[in-house]
């Protein structure tokens, strides 16, 4: 085990400070104790967004280039959280330099670059991760272990949908995330969390069909300032076309059952609504995101006399909450926020060397990267080809 680790984040914006705070938050999570974790810098070439946010969440400075933080010696882990387009020569060049390296989904772009990706992590001599969030939320590890453990079964039927509604003013600024190729909109966004759930659930998915891409606000105003996030900040009355996708839609086959899905950037009042149903041999489950610390749950009596959802409230029985919560009490709310600082426990506990056994869950390698690139890729190719079933 290493003596100490030095953290540092690659982007100041909404997701890059959900990373800074979960790394500053994973060293008081669970047992045993991780090495000491120096929170050293933020990155951002906008120095005044680094530098709010590296005071904010206590690291000991900011830079304005990956090259600064690729060649600092008091660095060891990075994560990457900006634009998909910039993620392979970021995250190349920290292996290169020897870091280990948390990296947000999609991997990136396109499957091209992916792929390049996946291959410099096989050879890289530090650890390389995806992050796949969704996966430490304790109600969809618990439909999970339902299904895994036969008290659920075996899948038939999936259902899923990932709608938000940052985009559904025609007021909301260009960015990054309007611009690139069909798929690179809602689905790449939105899309890929809701396609890696899924096979998180039901396994590998076969073949998808029915896709459908849809751009409902075809241009954008330029901001007049630098924007983080999901802000609507002030625009100019100059507009550029929006390049990608506001909707998407699809049908897949997995290995047993179907399933469903749409995800929106443009579904007003739905800020943040992932949810979908499970159905299986023994019953059925549902988890909506708005309401983290429940699932929904019917497990068939036999009878047909009381069939229908019962409420189930999580707490330290289910995964994640017993020790890794100050307060790990029943009811104790948690939401997507502590999903990150799990994500970020897992990867440094994997970076110091603890075992699998002590460990949370691995987090995803880049080869599952690639895999949810292939798919989201798939569904592309089927709505530029009129709904084409698609095989993977």
């Amino acid at each position: 085990m290493p003596k100490d680790l030095g953290v540092a984040v690659i982007g100041a914006g909404m997701a890059g400070k959900a990373h800074a705070a979960a790394f500053r938050t994973a060293s008081a999570l669970y047992n045993p104790v991780l090495p000491p974790i120096r929170l050293v810098s933020i990155g951002d070439v906008n120095p005044e967004f680094g530098s709010l946010a590296a005071r904010r969440f206590g690291y000991e400075r900011n830079d304005t280039s990956w090259q600064a933080i690729a060649e600092a010696d008091d660095i060891d882990v990075v994560s990457v959280v900006i634009a998909n387009s910039l993620h392979r020569e970021v995250v190349e060049g920290l292996l290169a330099a020897g870091k280990h390296v948390l990296c947000e989904k999609p991997l990136s772009d396109t499957l091209e670059d992916a792929r390049a990706m996946a291959d410099a992590a096989r050879s890289a001599s530090s650890i390389a991760r995806i992050g796949f969030t969704f996966r430490r939320t304790p109600g969809i590890a618990y439909i999970r272990d339902l299904i895994r453990n036969g008290t659920l079964g075996r899948v038939l039927h999936f259902s899923g949908r990932y709608w938000t509604d940052y985009g559904f003013s025609p007021e909301a600024p260009m960015s990054w995330r309007y611009k690139g190729g069909p798929g690179s909109g809602a689905l790449a966004d939105v899309g890929s969390h809701l396609a890696y759930v899924s096979e998180f659930l039901c396994g590998d998915i076969k073949s998808v069909s029915g896709g459908r891409l849809s751009t409902a606000i075809d241009k954008r105003p330029l901001p007049l300032g630098a924007v983080i996030g999901h802000d609507h900040a002030a625009v100019s009355d100059t507009f550029e076309a929006v390049e990608n996708d506001d909707y998407a839609a699809f049908s897949a086959e997995f290995e047993n059952g179907a399933g469903s899905f749409e995800v929106s950037r443009v579904a007003a009042g739905h800020a943040n609504s992932l949810n979908f149903e499970v159905f299986c041999e023994n019953g059925s489950a549902k988890f909506d995101q708005r309401r983290p610390g429940e699932v929904q749950l019917f497990l068939n009596d036999g009878s047909g006399h009381e069939n229908g959802y019962r409420q189930v409230i999580l707490g330290p029985g289910h995964p994640y909450i017993a020790g890794g919560l100050a307060m790990d009490a029943p009811e104790v709310g948690f939401g997507q926020n502590d999903a990150f600082a799990y994500q970020s426990r897992a990867f440094l506990e994997e970076v110091a060397g603890l075992s699998e056994a002590e460990s949370l869950p691995r987090c995803a390698t880049f080869d599952e990267g690639v895999r949810n690139m292939e798919l989201l890729a798939a569904v592309t190719e089927s709505a530029l080809n009129n709904g084409k079933k698609i095989t993977l």
